[in-house]
């Protein structure tokens, strides 16, 4: 898979998120807008984070997750189970996390808006994210 953006493009955002093994890939990165693909292990999650100028978009394609957000890292209030075909909605400045809560990988592709990740982004692993955040 290959980050398109800025150029106009069509996807298949069901195929590709389904088809998707990596933790995280970016497939479009325009001026104000990023789509990646990211694919969750049994028992994995994003990570707790917060984009401060930041809105996000993410759906489920498949698979169970369990999103928690609020206020501060420590204020986890909002707490939903997530399955097939919901969308969470994470305004900016709100702290997150997803969780998979299966048994299976959760596919899930996120909208960023402004983007949030360098154009081509690949990160294999969540281990390769979190390295990528530290420098």
């Amino acid at each position: 898979m290959t980050d398109h953006g800025p150029n106009p493009h069509v996807v298949d955002i069901e195929s590709a998120t389904l088809d998707n093994t990596t933790f995280r890939t970016t497939l479009w990165t325009g001026r104000h807008l990023q789509l990646t693909v990211m694919s969750i292990p049994a028992g994995g999650e994003i990570g707790l984070e917060v984009h401060e100028d930041v809105d996000q978009f993410l759906r489920v394609e498949s698979g169970r997750g369990r999103v928690r957000m609020g206020p501060a890292a420590d204020r986890l209030e909002f707490d939903r189970e997530v399955a097939d075909d919901d969308a969470v909605l994470v305004p900016a400045g709100s702290w997150h996390n997803i969780t998979n809560i299966g048994d299976v990988e959760l596919k899930v592709y996120s909208l960023y808006g402004p983007g949030e990740h360098p154009h081509g982004t690949v990160h294999a692993t969540k281990a390769d994210s979190d390295a990528a955040e530290h420098h």
